[in-house]
């Protein structure tokens, strides 16, 4: 199958450029290994049923004899092979080049090296497929371009239906699912991950024994919580009433969730445009990518069509898992802001220009109203702060987005942007 261009292929450039080696880090079936292998000169994989014990006896005796090759040299499932870390760090130091080496692994075995590759092994996050990747968005709104040019926008048009965005949601981004024909078997993929992960992966991240069955239920748990601001207790004494489980034990297996790539919560904003006791300083829970929490709650695209309110929080997380992808490529990050008044923006994307986009996500245009008055008030809040405020303002928000799953896309009289979720880029 020909390789579908990811945004994380520039990331890894500038990663060699800037470094002599490159970790690649991601949940499990992301692409790790293919995108490495795009720019990889050469390989080891250790996963290489025949060549696996000679491998290991090696990388476990003369670490620095599979060092040898054209750069830069990839090793896949390093993790099987701890002392090849060190390696590594000291042909850096030698030879003081950049771009030498790439590492991939599972993200389901977790290894304790005795030196940090600070300055010289930098991480890379990869995330499973942006819409625009796996080729459904047709790309032709750049965010970009949005804070850029603003006054340029002149419309988009997006050609993915309400019934094409649930089956992206139930199906995920994941390549794998995108190389099978059917769709029993672009469903499945998502569903196996899910399986993997509370049954195998749980216990394989650290050695630690753990219950599949905890495991699921906190899957379970943050699935039906999923783009929501429910507290730690809550979760947790939603998996208390079914099992026995104490609450250190509780946290041990959401960290080891988080490290599986699996939980990824969105973190707050906290200007001061309110009181701190008025902002809520609450994660807003989140998985990696939607289709885990389908898979969890043991939903198929048909249930969407009697449930529109669970719909719109899965929808959230799809593009919540798109605008990461997104301003990663931009160098920037997601949070998202909501007070004790009911005040919210489902997100707030910040560059490291110190632009920022306030945006809500809306599945229907009968919400755009609603979601545009939310992002007219915090600006409202921020020009009130800036009168009070005259020795130290804050930055108003350079855009105003309404991402939705509907089909046209314009620019509002009150200078908010709604933009379908399937015309949207980097």
């Amino acid at each position: 199958m020909e390789y579908k261009k990811r945004i994380v292929d520039d990331q890894l450039d500038l990663k060699l450029e800037a470094f002599g080696a490159t970790s690649i880090v991601g949940p499990k079936g992301c692409g790790k290994t293919t995108s490495a292998k795009q720019k990889a000169k050469s390989f080891i994989e250790f996963q290489d049923e025949e060549q696996r014990e000679n491998l290991i006896a090696i990388a476990n005796t003369s670490p620095s004899k599979l060092l040898i090759g054209e750069k830069p040299r990839l090793f896949d499932e390093w993790q099987d092979a701890p002392k090849l870390w060190g390696a590594i760090r000291k042909s850096i130091d030698d030879s003081g080049e950049n771009g030498l080496y790439i590492l991939t692994g599972s993200s389901s075995k977790d290894v304790k090296t005795p030196h940090t590759g600070t300055l010289r092994i930098s991480q890379l996050k990869m995330y499973p497929m942006s819409l625009y990747e796996s080729e459904e968005s047709n790309g032709s709104v750049s965010l970009m371009q949005l804070f850029d040019h603003p006054d340029d926008f002149d419309g988009c048009v997006s050609s993915m239906s309400i019934d094409d965005i649930i089956f992206a949601i139930c199906r995920g981004g994941w390549p794998k699912s995108l190389m099978n024909t059917t769709v029993r078997s672009k469903l499945e993929v998502a569903k196996d991950l899910y399986r993997q992960t509370y049954s195998v992966d749980i216990g394989n991240i650290d050695g630690v024994k753990r219950n599949p069955r905890w495991a699921q239920a906190i899957l379970q748990s943050y699935s039906r919580n999923i783009c929501t601001l429910a507290e730690t207790k809550a979760l947790y004494g939603d998996v208390k009433a079914n099992f026995d489980m104490g609450q250190t034990a509780f946290f041990a297996y959401v960290q080891a969730l988080e490290r599986l790539y699996i939980i990824e919560d969105i973190d707050a904003w906290c200007p001061a445009i309110r009181s701190k006791t008025a902002i809520r300083a609450s994660k807003k829970r989140n998985l990696i990518d939607p289709s885990v929490a389908v898979a969890a709650m043991g939903l198929s695209p048909e249930y969407f069509n009697r449930d529109f309110k669970t719909l719109g929080f899965l929808f959230e997380s799809l593009c919540l898992r798109d605008l990461k992808i997104y301003s990663a490529a931009l160098d920037g990050s997601v949070s998202h802001y909501h007070d004790r008044y009911g005040l919210e923006a489902d997100a707030v994307l910040h560059l490291n220009d110190g632009r920022y986009a306030l945006i809500e996500f809306k599945l229907g245009s009968h919400e755009i109203d609603d979601g545009a008055k939310h992002l007219n008030q915090i600006e409202k809040l921020v020009k009130e702060y800036n009168e009070k405020e005259k020795q130290c303002p804050m930055r108003l928000p350079d855009l105003k987005l309404i991402i939705t799953g509907t089909q046209y896309g314009y620019k509002r009289d009150d200078g908010v942007f709604v933009i379908p979720i399937g015309c949207l880029k980097n």
